[in-house]
């Protein structure tokens, strides 16, 4: 059973479970363990977090009677930032271990697991886009849209995020401005099915999530043409005319053969927010399906890493970090989980690391969240550019670490995509 405590109640064989606040205030690296020793309890004690979390069916409880704690369901009020949400969050069943990427060495292509299912991603994401091109021209001309005839498309999302989570994920980020509409519902497709299946649903579940996001902005194509690519801020009346879309999408499917009441939910509420200042409805807290509230953070999430007409998408990190900080936008378990499916340091983030070097994320560690396996290409105090090499952060032994995040447009890099993606698969690099 999870408990929240303050910290100052801690003692010698309690189990914690996570730390309530910014991962970055306290000195452990993983917040997950038996507290065995004096000194990381001393450590605790100090870091300045009032409280926290205790699994009292893998430590010790409370002793003391009468001790008024709050249950794990209160954690979606709790100050909690990314990583030390994300500890808490749920996790997926285990799925069949990939081959173990090298630690270090000479630079070379993603592991072989990681590279081939990037390349089975890149043709579901193709297949994927010209379908939406055309369920949304369909829907253009006023002909009825058919859910159904989808069901393929997202099986095959499903079938690639189940193999390797992060692959079509990760792709599905990499989109130009001129394939942003498009491409953004296969990506809310792949982020929904890789956060129901963190959240434990079934594989029925995870397919009807996938079809949820795969249809949830289908109300922009009743938009209008020279609002919807405006490369610039749109002024009042041009949001209110664009705020009408979960409304006008809702309709659309309300009429389509094979539209589910969930499918329907999230295209109507997948921008309401759980303190209430959303829309069309306002609605807040539970009132918001938890199927809605998952469309919230996936939709989010892929709009601010991508690149808009009117603005450079956000580094992956620095997103995960900004809506972490966003209190009253998003459900805070359902953000745990996302966070937990994507890591802190999603793929493709810019790191710096304790060496002083920067590296780029290529894969994730899922027992540790702060360690991914990284791609070196840059040392800071020589101002050079080196050999890329592969870095598991979490290999036993591994004294480098991850000390923060890094803007690659501020650092001028270009092609930091291509390190982990291969130049190949990335949209607009010219062979």
């Amino acid at each position: 059973m999870l408990k929240q405590i303050d910290v100052v109640q801690l003692r010698m064989g309690m189990h914690l479970h996570a730390l309530d606040g910014l991962w970055v205030d306290h000195p452990f690296w993983k917040s997950r363990f038996v507290i065995q020793d004096p000194a990381d309890l001393s450590k605790l004690r100090a870091c300045g977090i009032r409280t926290c979390w205790i699994d009292t069916s893998l430590g010790l409880d409370l002793p003391e009677p009468g001790i008024t704690v709050r249950p794990a369901a209160a954690c979606a009020t709790s100050a909690t930032s990314a990583a030390s949400v994300a500890s808490a969050a749920p996790v997926a069943p285990a799925l069949p271990a990939a081959a173990p990427p090298a630690s270090h060495g000479p630079a070379a292509p993603v592991s072989r697991d990681l590279a081939g299912e990037l390349k089975e991603a890149a043709a579901v994401c193709n297949k994927g886009r010209q379908a939406v091109i055309s369920m949304f021209n369909e829907a253009r001309m006023g002909r009825a849209i058919d859910t159904e005839s989808c069901l393929p498309l997202v099986e095959d999302i499903t079938a690639s995020v189940m193999r390797n989570p992060g692959a079509l994920v990760s792709l599905a980020r990499l989109k130009t401005q001129d394939d942003y509409t498009d491409m953004h519902s296969v990506a809310v497709c792949a982020l929904m099915v890789a956060l129901a299946r963190q959240l434990g649903h079934g594989a029925d579940q995870c397919r009807a999530a996938g079809l949820a996001g795969l249809m949830h902005d289908l109300g922009k194509v009743m938009m209008p043409v020279e609002i919807l690519n405006k490369p610039g801020k749109l002024t009042e009346q041009e949001f209110a005319i664009m705020r009408s879309h979960p409304v006008r999408g809702h309709e659309l499917l309300a009429e389509a053969k094979g539209s589910s009441p969930e499918l329907l939910d999230v295209c109507l509420h997948h921008h309401e927010r759980v303190d209430g200042t959303g829309y069309p409805d306002r609605l807040a807290g539970d009132d918001i399906s938890l199927v809605a509230r998952m469309g919230a953070v996936c939709d989010v999430y892929d709009a601010i890493t991508s690149n808009r007409p009117y603005k450079a998408g956000w580094d992956p990190a620095e997103s995960i970090a900004r809506m972490a900080s966003w209190a009253g936008h998003f459900d805070k378990p359902v953000f745990a989980a996302f966070v937990q499916s994507l890591g802190i340091y999603p793929i493709g983030s810019l790191v710096r690391l304790a060496s002083d070097k920067l590296a780029v994320v290529v894969e994730q560690n899922p027992q540790a969240l702060v360690a991914p396996v990284v791609k070196v290409f840059f040392s800071i105090s020589r101002q050079l550019h080196v050999q890329p090499q592969r870095v598991d952060l979490s290999r036993p032994g591994c004294s480098d670490r991850i000390v923060g995040r890094e803007s690659a447009s501020q650092w001028g890099f270009t092609q930091t995509d291509e390190l982990w993606a291969g130049s190949d698969l990335v949209p607009g690099v010219r062979h």
